[in-house]
């Protein structure tokens, strides 16, 4: 008879796990148009059983990813550690130049993220970094690993894993 080991998922796919924002991707001679989508996110962890039950507390997850949903809801997506575009702070403007082409947002309407492009894929790590500081906050640092998925349209996702050393 074979060994098997044991682990346990859990996974958060809420409605209410969304944003809707602004951003274009921009590279080195190539800048998309400013558009917008109505991002889907969702949360997956590995971990042991614990003590209680289960792995991690699915009210304490949800609570955390709402928060994070909250905070780029109507925004521009802004990379501030871009490689092609300057950022600068202007009175209560943030203003994007990109090869000549200017952009000016009220900084209430903008928010500057440590990613170098606004993608899915970068926006699901960065969201990966912020739900485990969040966790690790409210004493949870058992999981093995954790998982976002950054949806920008039905279909259309980008999943960024995050392992424990």
């Amino acid at each position: 008879m074979a060994n098997f080991e044991e682990s346990f998922r859990v996974q958060v796919t809420k409605d209410y796990l969304k944003f809707s924002a602004a951003h274009f991707i921009a590279y080195p001679g190539f800048r998309e148009r400013l558009h917008g989508h109505n991002y889907r996110v969702s949360v997956a962890a590995g971990g042991a059983l614990g003590a209680q039950g289960y792995v991690v507390d699915f009210g304490v997850v949800k609570k955390i990813a709402r928060k994070l949903c909250d905070r780029l809801d109507e925004r521009v997506l802004v990379p501030a550690r871009s490689d092609c575009m300057t950022i600068e702070e202007r009175g209560t403007n943030i203003v994007l130049n990109y090869e000549g082409d200017e952009f000016l947002f009220p900084s209430a309407d903008a928010i500057l993220l440590p990613i170098i492009h606004s993608s899915a894929e970068e926006l699901a790590q960065y969201l990966a970094a912020e739900l485990e500081t969040e966790l690790e906050a409210e004493g949870i640092d058992s999981l093995h690993w954790i998982e976002i998925g950054v949806e920008e349209s039905f279909g259309q996702a980008a999943v960024y894993r995050r392992e424990r050393n």
